[in-house]
């Protein structure tokens, strides 16, 4: 890998790049690892001050809702910078760890189907079109396969910290 997370874009592009975009959103390997953890499992935190599984796949949902807003902007055309936003912000105001994992895995399935539904209506053409991405030029569809590449980072981390 030539990118770390800190880099953010690039990090969580290079880590989905090697598939096809519709594919990666139809792939259900997130649901099933995270359908095989118990409550306690998931309201764990392996240190303190870090997120628990709950509060990892809640903002796994909240930055897929963002990014794809953002990216449908670019696909219609509308000029706007492909900003970020402050997670830790995010997760803090939430309700994440009240709610059970399996209405957690309830939210991320439906955003999920929303994202491939728009994901499979986008032509060759509109996946070509070009935004910013903080210092970045980005084509929407690596912006796209970064949203999968963002998850499979927290995929990753989970089975390496928490199982």
């Amino acid at each position: 890998m030539r990118y770390t997370p800190q880099d953010g874009f690039p990090y969580y592009f290079e880590l989905a790049q090697e598939q096809e975009l519709s594919a990666l959103f139809a792939s259900v390997k997130t649901n099933a690892l995270l359908a095989s953890i118990d409550e306690e499992k998931a309201a764990h935190r392996y240190a303190p001050g870090k997120w628990s599984i709950k509060q990892i796949v809640g903002h796994i949902t909240d930055h897929e809702r963002i990014k794809m807003f953002r990216a449908f902007q670019l696909s219609r055309n509308q000029e706007v910078e492909l900003w970020g936003y402050n997670q830790e912000s995010l997760v803090k105001n939430s309700r994440f760890d009240k709610l059970t994992l399996q209405q957690l895995l309830t939210d991320y399935v439906n955003v999920r189907k929303a994202s491939q539904s728009f994901v499979d209506t986008l032509s060759t053409n509109k996946l070509q079109r070009k935004g910013w991405a903080k210092q970045h030029e980005v084509r929407l569809e690596d912006f796209l396969k970064s949203v999968i590449g963002h998850e499979i980072h927290h995929l990753n981390i989970i089975k390496e910290r928490y199982l």
